[in-house]
């Protein structure tokens, strides 16, 4: 019997589509970012930010690394004062479509109790945190710009930017759907309205002057606010 030739079938060319890399000023979707950002062999720090990619330069030690531990001391001895807040360095947060910025920091409230921002089953955070802190090279970086209305628009209770090359701090508070610069007391001292008990001597700060700043914390620390917010916590 004469056994008949199974016509070959044409090879399947089964070569992955090529995933572009990320680039600084692509104009892209949440979805399509997050795909090329995980396509990356070598994953640095990437923003979207109102549907722009934005790539990290390589940061400088007095202008971003120094100051940027000073502020994780601060907010981080808060956060061990304050059971049901937690701390976050650089953390992917998924704001909308368009956002998905690595915040310097963020302090948010357990979804738990009563926070307004949740951890996903791939441990992004989504949604709002309660408190964001970024380290700006200058006024003229899009944390001032863009950003800020972006972290605006999807309810960023606070937002602290302290801007290297000026040496200044700027606290807003959201108000009626605006951001609003918070004032100093008498004391020179800036109060989360948001973090009850979280103070700032804003002048130690640029000054570096850390015992100053971390002293003023422990007064936040001590107050009644402080005590209530912690008590409240523990109800929920």
């Amino acid at each position: 019997m004469v056994t008949q030739r199974q016509p070959q079938q044409p090879e399947i060319n089964e070569t992955p589509a090529l995933i572009p890399p990320l680039e600084s000023g692509d104009r892209l979707s949440r979805h399509e970012f997050e795909r090329r950002y995980q396509a990356m062999s070598e994953h640095k720090k990437a923003e979207l930010i109102e549907g722009v990619v934005y790539l990290a330069s390589p940061l400088r030690f007095e202008r971003h690394a120094e100051p940027h531990s000073n502020l994780v001391g601060w907010l981080w001895t808060y956060r061990i004062a304050t059971p049901g807040v937690k701390l976050g360095i650089e953390p992917t947060l998924r704001l909308d479509q368009d956002n998905e910025p690595q915040p310097d920091a963020v302090l948010l409230i357990d979804q738990a109790l009563g926070g307004q921002s949740r951890l996903t089953a791939d441990d992004y955070i989504e949604g709002a945190p309660e408190l964001i802190v970024e380290i700006a090279a200058s006024s003229a970086a899009y944390d001032l710009h863009d950003k800020k209305k972006a972290y605006r628009r999807n309810g960023i209770q606070e937002y602290i930017v302290w801007q290297k090359l000026e040496n200044q701090l700027d606290w807003f508070r959201l108000i009626n759907s605006e951001y609003v610069s918070l004032e100093p007391n008498e004391d020179g001292i800036l109060q989360s309205q948001v973090m009850p008990g979280l103070w700032l001597a804003v002048t130690a700060l640029l000054a570096g002057d850390m015992s100053t700043v971390m002293a003023a914390l422990q007064a936040g620390l001590n107050s009644l606010e402080h005590q209530e917010f912690v008590k409240k916590l523990s109800q929920q």
